[in-house]
């Protein structure tokens, strides 16, 4: 393997593992585009060339679902078969402030890989604040965050709301309209009038000192 891995590169290449150890076979051009965020096939084909083009990727020839993730230590930990998976550490989040990201934008973090679907791509983000804290988050914690764009009742998520502030709050719709409530009851739950949601929490790392 030649090159540096570059962040969208890594995020193809991360779900492309993720989903192979998933269903055994590999994503398709478009399934890779949602996962990943781009809106066109043609841009996730330029990443796959590029990650062929650098040797962390090869065209299995006669099949077109098959992508071989050449490096064997590569493959065993993006793909699982290692007790871990190194994922991107975005940065942190505190209730009521924009995302803060993290001053190494080249940070990762590794984590069980059980606690990932294979099916979303995913980072991590560590925890400012007690927002979560009658539910074991607590300030210093590191959060496991798959990418979604929609939550179902009591998933934690990771949201965006009025004025591009983040928060991470348990998701709820209460009469048609959306709440993110903490769990701490000395605080108050959030109506937003705006909402983007980045992604729902999937595990919880704790390091003890």
């Amino acid at each position: 393997m030649s090159g540096v891995l570059y962040k969208k590169e890594r995020e193809v290449l991360e779900y492309i593992a993720q989903f192979q150890r998933q269903y055994g076979y590999s994503p398709i051009l478009a399934e890779i585009a949602k996962a990943t965020g781009h809106k066109s096939n043609s841009t996730v084909h330029t990443l796959i060339k590029s990650l062929v083009e650098k040797g962390y990727v090869q065209k299995v020839d006669g099949n077109t679902r098959t992508l071989k993730i050449v490096d064997e230590k590569v493959k065993l930990n993006l793909m699982g078969s290692l007790a871990a998976i190194e994922l991107p550490l975005m940065g942190f989040i505190a209730a009521g402030r924009p995302l803060e990201p993290h001053t190494d934008p080249n940070a990762t973090f590794f984590v069980s890989s059980s606690l990932l679907s294979g099916q979303k791509t995913a980072f991590v983000l560590q925890v400012k604040g007690e927002s979560l804290i009658e539910d074991g988050i607590l300030e210093g914690d590191f959060v496991v965050i798959e990418k979604v764009q929609e939550a179902v009742n009591g998933d934690i998520v990771v949201a965006i709301v009025d004025d591009n502030l983040a928060t991470l709050k348990k998701f709820y719709k209460e009469g048609g309209r959306v709440v993110l409530k903490p769990a701490n009851s000395s605080m108050e739950p959030i109506y937003p009038n705006n909402l983007t949601i980045q992604g729902k929490v999937v595990g919880l790392v704790r390091k003890f000192n």
